[in-house]
């Protein structure tokens, strides 16, 4: 399920053939470095924003070293503006490229989104239209990112709250192109999956059943927040600062059964909770890998 595009240059592929374990893992934030260190919790995989490591020392630097000693690692970009318009900061991609190099991570992903415009930085993962020429721009621009980190990147599905009316695809019809042409895999967060889909008003289920899901590398999982628009109707947003909700537990169950056992990051950003709440997020995620691993040997 997971193996290697055909159509990536075999160094790109090599990366990918190490992988996550097949495990439930969490964001690693500094409030629990020194207590991970003292209690070498039963984890799959911690997994860190690579715009927090992009210097060369300092005490981050020191416990992810000593961390990533002992637990495999996961770099999650939100920074390289793939949707951008303008071309790619090849300072910023230079300077990922040597953290990759570096801690030599068993996955790298990014966002669908845009961050970036004119030189200056706007600090959100932003919608982008879906046409033709955002295709091109998102394809050109992944491409790079590959060949310079020589490995596949996995691309994110964003979680949304407004829509152009520029768009001529579907958001899963853009995707599926971008993977088929640039040979990059999916990250699947299934969080931004429901919140998308309750804002607009759409079937999850259809939604994960639209994707490429032969190239899904991974899973995330994380809490939002509620609110409502200005007609009054449900408003979700993508706040990393709660547990994971029931109904995001019950599309991961569906999308599992789709896809078999995947590697699984609770994100948690916001409101960190201790240590033990993470871990008990992250036991959860790995029973429901394991029994799906189970299913199908039995199947």
């Amino acid at each position: 399920m997971n193996a290697p595009d055909p159509h990536v240059p075999t160094a790109v592929g090599a990366a990918v053939a190490r992988g996550l374990p097949l495990r439930g893992g969490i964001g690693l934030k500094p409030e629990h470095f020194r207590e991970i260190l003292e209690t070498r919790p039963d984890i799959g995989f911690f997994e860190i924003h690579a715009e927090n490591y992009m210097v060369d020392g300092g005490p981050f630097h020191h416990y992810l070293g000593r961390i990533r000693e002992f637990y495999p690692l996961s770099v999650h970009g939100v920074g390289l503006s793939i949707g951008g318009e303008s071309t790619l900061d090849e300072r910023h991609l230079e300077r990922l490229a040597r953290l990759l190099d570096r801690y030599q991570p068993e996955s790298f992903s990014e966002h669908l989104a845009w961050a970036s415009h004119g030189g200056t930085f706007l600090n959100d993962l932003l919608p982008l239209p879906y046409t033709a020429a955002t295709l091109a721009r998102v394809c050109e621009h992944i491409e790079r990112v590959q060949e310079r980190l020589r490995r596949r990147m996995l691309l994110e599905n964003p979680a949304t709250y407004v829509e152009f009316t520029a768009s001529t695809m579907a958001e899963t019809e853009f995707i599926a192109a971008v993977v088929r042409r640039t040979g990059c895999g999916l990250l699947l967060d299934v969080n931004n999956v429901h919140v998308a889909c309750v804002n607009h008003r759409r079937d999850p289920h259809a939604y994960i059943a639209a994707l490429p899901l032969s190239a899904v590398g991974q899973i995330h999982l994380a809490g939002f927040a509620q609110d409502t628009d200005a007609a009054g109707a449900p408003l979700l947003i993508d706040s990393h600062g709660a547990p994971v909700a029931q109904a995001v537990w019950d599309l991961f169950a569906h999308a599992l059964e789709r896809l078999g056992p995947v590697p699984t990051l609770i994100e948690r950003d916001n409101d960190i909770p201790p240590l033990p709440v993470l871990l008990a997020e992250a036991q959860q995620a790995q029973r429901m890998i394991a029994a799906r691993a189970v299913a199908e040997v039995c199947a």
